[in-house]
């Protein structure tokens, strides 16, 4: 158990982070968790309903695009769980909605994590479309690591402005964590479906129901993509894959890594 230390998961209200509160919890640690509005009792009630929530669970307001917006709220924190970023796979201004979230808002959560001496690991919550699309050869014997990204001029080529946006932010973010010696751990998860905890559908399980009744479509610039970088367009894997091994790498193992110190 974690004796109560403190943690902060951002963007808590959403899909993946929810399951991060969720677990966390679960093995007694005490949560800050930001969101937009902790009054908003439509986005947070679930959080709200979790176990150990009225002892250990805090709900913070806070601005990705506001610099020390986090300052307050990761101090005496032991580590802090990024996630918060949209999802957003139609956009009219990608630079607005995108992209400057991404990676503004992640290098303003790295910057208050710095100046806070309690936080021995951040870990981020990125994705494979920040690795995947960059036409290396993905053989078995080939490893990949930090230094993998998605080509950003491919992404931009091809208006892939999420795959962009997951890319950008994270190659800041490991250029951040080294000039400032920052321990970050990376988590790239492909598309993740599964129980929601939350009442609204999220993008990926509102997906699924498209393909259900038949309203799912991808774009041709995405079907291009997919299939002369990826060879396949989705992998889907079902509820309980995902609740017992995505949710549980994501929040369950970082959390006993956190409390050995060890790095993924």
């Amino acid at each position: 158990m974690s004796d109560g230390k403190l943690v902060c998961v951002t963007g808590a209200s959403g899909y993946i982070a929810s399951w991060i509160v969720k677990f966390l919890l679960q093995r007694g640690y005490t949560v800050r968790a930001t969101v937009r509005n902790p009054n908003d009792h439509k986005k947070v009630e679930h959080l709200l309903k979790l176990e150990g929530a009225s002892e250990r669970l805090q709900l913070f307001k806070a601005d990705l695009l506001a610099e020390n917006s986090f300052d307050s709220i990761v101090e005496g924190c032991h580590a802090v769980f990024h996630t918060a970023s949209p999802f957003l796979l139609n956009v009219k201004d990608p630079q607005a909605d995108l992209i400057d979230p991404a990676v503004n808002g992640t290098l303003n959560v790295l910057k208050s994590c710095v100046k806070s001496p309690s936080v021995k690991r951040v870990v981020l919550t990125s994705s494979v479309a920040a690795v995947a699309y960059n036409e290396r050869p993905k053989s078995p014997e080939v490893v990949v690591d930090e230094t993998w990204f998605s080509n950003p001029d491919y992404c931009r080529e091809l208006e892939l402005w999420y795959l962009l946006s997951k890319t950008l932010a994270e190659d800041a973010a490991w250029k951040f964590a080294k000039e400032n010696n920052l321990d970050l751990v990376s988590v790239n998860p492909a598309m993740v479906v599964g129980p929601l905890l939350q009442a609204e559908l999220n993008t990926s399980a509102a997906a699924i129901l498209n393909l259900i009744n038949g309203s799912f479509s991808l774009s041709i610039k995405l079907l291009l993509c997919c299939n002369e970088i990826l060879s396949f367009v989705w992998i889907w894997v079902t509820s309980h894959d995902v609740s017992q091994t995505e949710s549980n790498s994501i929040a369950f193992s970082i959390s006993s890594d956190i409390e050995k110190g060890n790095k993924k």
